[in-house]
């Protein structure tokens, strides 16, 4: 075990953050194509657990009793990493403020230490099934994959599951579970107009157009790339190809290039934010987090909110969306946009996915009045 604690050790001094833990490991591993997957499985586990909780611990410990208490923080079941906490007995004090010791209010609906206790847990897969249900059950048990149903069309899988290599991809979407509540809030009539003003990669377009597959749809995003990600997963799902645009939402003068004298029925702004609601599947995101990054997402989210509503049409709604638990990313952007549109409140959520070990999501719905 010699060569993994150098690796552990080489890996947590020269990783900062800059990039997504996942590309930094593969990265690391193509420089040492030696390491095999066994190897590169406990090192990714013991990694992902460093960034999970060691700043909860004591900072007298050695590197290596900190690594076992992490590992046994985050239950691990890997054999050969359970030799590594034979002989280490927790008997220091866990400190899970220490995780985020910062004093940024949550939004309603979730507590500090539900949510620091959250970062322990990678949470689980999820799907949303679109088409045939009973085969891709069946598929799910000739493979002995264990499922639990959370709806009548969300599944939750062990996480890492290659559902790829088993399921018919248009007959499923990977979506977090509470990505996909957040679609039960969408009220869709054929031939309405709406406009994703942040699309992504498309995750609540599908959502919406598998609702009501006849809605008008435009898109739009900062990255041509991600564009054409969607572009490629509405050709997957046999959706019509929505309008898109690549503009910077929060630019008002670029924007009103772009749109001019469009008008929607209903905009879903599901805004960058700093992603505090999925940290758990990130957490070195928590380890290396900015204080100011939260006051920038907070000003970028604003503006996206307060330009995106110009283009409603009176009584239409618009969807305001994040991933984050802050209330300043949340209530407090939703308090300004009312403040400078005018626009009714009609409801607000905290969707709190601690309980089913999926992320959390916030979204409100404010109506345009006439």
């Amino acid at each position: 075990m010699h060569y993994i604690w150098q690796h552990i050790e080489s890996i947590i001094s020269s990783y900062d953050g800059t990039v997504p833990l996942v590309h930094f490991l593969k990265n690391y591993y193509r420089q040492y194509p030696k390491l095999g997957s066994r190897d590169r499985k406990m090192l990714s586990e013991m990694a992902y657990s460093w960034y999970r909780c060691s700043k909860a611990l004591d900072i007298t410990l050695t590197l290596k009793e900190k690594i076992a208490a992490c590992l046994q923080l985050c239950h691990t079941d890997n054999t050969r990493l359970l030799q590594l906490t034979e002989g280490f007995s927790m008997t220091h004090d866990i400190q899970l403020h220490n995780l985020f010791p910062y004093e940024l209010q949550l939004s309603g609906g979730i507590t500090k230490e539900d949510w620091l206790r959250s970062m322990l847990t990678q949470p689980s897969l999820f799907i949303r099934i679109r088409k045939s249900k009973s085969k891709l059950l069946d598929i799910l048990e000739e493979q002995e994959i264990p499922y639990e149903p959370i709806t009548d069309s969300c599944l939750a899988l062990p996480n890492g599951t290659p559902v790829d290599k088993w399921l018919p991809p248009y007959a499923y979407v990977v979506q977090d579970a509470s990505s996909q509540k957040t679609g039960e809030y969408f009220t869709a009539l054929p031939y309405e107009k709406w406009w994703d003003a942040c699309s992504g990669a498309g995750g609540k377009s599908l959502l919406l157009k598998d609702k009501e597959p006849l809605v008008d749809l435009t898109v739009s995003d900062t990255r041509k790339s991600i564009l054409n990600n969607l572009k490629e997963r509405f050709r997957t799902y046999s959706h019509i190809m929505p309008m898109a645009y690549e503009v910077d939402v929060a630019n008002a003068s670029q924007l009103n290039d772009v749109m001019r004298d469009k008008l929607f029925d209903n905009i879903i702004c599901d805004v960058p934010c700093t992603g505090s609601g999925t940290w758990a599947r990130t957490p070195e995101q928590m380890y290396f987090f900015n204080q100011r990054t939260a006051d920038e997402y907070a000003d970028r989210q604003k503006q996206i909110a307060v330009n995106a509503a110009q283009y409603l049409q009176p009584e239409g709604k618009l969807y305001y969306i994040t991933c984050s638990v802050f209330s300043k990313e949340n209530e407090a952007v939703v308090q300004h946009l009312v403040k400078q549109t005018g626009m009714k409140l009609t409801a607000m959520q905290l969707i709190n996915g601690i309980d089913i070990h999926a992320d959390s999501m916030f979204i409100a719905v404010l109506e345009k009045q006439v």
